[in-house]
């Protein structure tokens, strides 16, 4: 079944990529959401339709969740959840960025089974089932062999690496993509170390390239060292952390108590 539901994403996130090819660079419609949510594209909607469309008429029993699409509480009922976010780095696209991606996820009771981040102007396609290892078109994918933070390339927003956010000098390396499934992906290619936000995090955005990390051999957590759960009642994380198992554990540890901040709705471990 992982099989089958991994080709419905891989097709799904071509089909994606489809449209996204025909705004871009053409001056696509473009909306302020407000609140602080940032811009949706005409492009984002008409692949969010495309979408609920194409993946609900193939799995009907599945709940729903996209950046999007309106929220409802069915999803909590259901056995297995399309995650979903339409463009992940929507503002990349507007600005003609060739690093914005696709971000497709399915979640079985929290965990998630089968995952596609398509990165469409690049031409690559991510992908992973639960127990069946990551690859990038048809390649395997590792996360790299870097333990200590001296030295480690991060993926990260500047100001996450400030001074007052860490217990002493963390001796890390700088680098950004905009969007964070992408980044994710990166590092389970081992192209770069870590990934880390101490922004909470959209489940839509993070779902996806959590499963690749940890298939290419890497771990992901919370910056809290909570283990990541997903389709909860409220769809986001307090912060994300993912790397090679001793560098995770690393930067988590390193990192201010102040720069750790659970959200309202997350359920802590205890001893996390």
């Amino acid at each position: 079944m992982r099989e089958a539901d991994l080709k419905l994403l891989l097709d799904a996130g071509e089909a994606a990529g489809e449209i996204a090819k025909r705004y871009f660079k053409a001056d696509p419609e473009t909306w302020d959401k407000g609140d602080g949510q940032g811009p949706v594209t005409e492009a984002d909607l008409e692949i969010d339709r495309m979408l609920n469309a194409e993946l609900l008429a193939a799995r009907p029993d599945y709940g729903w969740l996209s950046e999007e699409t309106e929220d409802g509480t069915a999803r909590l009922e259901a056995e297995r959840v399309f995650i979903v976010d339409p463009i992940d780095g929507t503002r990349a696209f507007i600005n003609g960025e060739s690093s914005f991606s696709h971000a497709l996820a399915i979640v079985e009771r929290g965990e998630v089974v089968a995952a596609v981040v398509h990165v469409p102007i690049k031409g690559l396609s991510y992908a992973a089932t639960l127990g069946g290892g990551a690859q990038c078109n048809g390649a395997a994918l590792n996360v790299s062999g870097q333990a200590e933070m001296a030295g480690a390339t991060v993926l990260t927003r500047k100001p996450d690496l400030k001074p007052e956010h860490w217990l002493a000098p963390h001796g890390m390396k700088h680098n950004f993509r905009p969007s964070l499934a992408y980044r994710l992906c990166l590092v389970a290619q081992g192209r770069f170390d870590a990934m880390l936000t101490l922004r909470p995090a959209w489940e839509w955005d993070v779902a996806a390239g959590d499963l690749i990390v940890r298939e290419a051999g890497g771990v992901v957590a919370t910056t809290v060292g909570a283990t990541t759960r997903y389709n909860n009642a409220h769809p986001q994380l307090a912060g994300m952390v993912a790397g090679p198992e001793k560098l995770a554990e690393n930067i988590i540890k390193a990192l201010q108590p102040a720069a750790k901040r659970p959200i309202a709705g997350l359920i802590i471990p205890n001893g996390a």
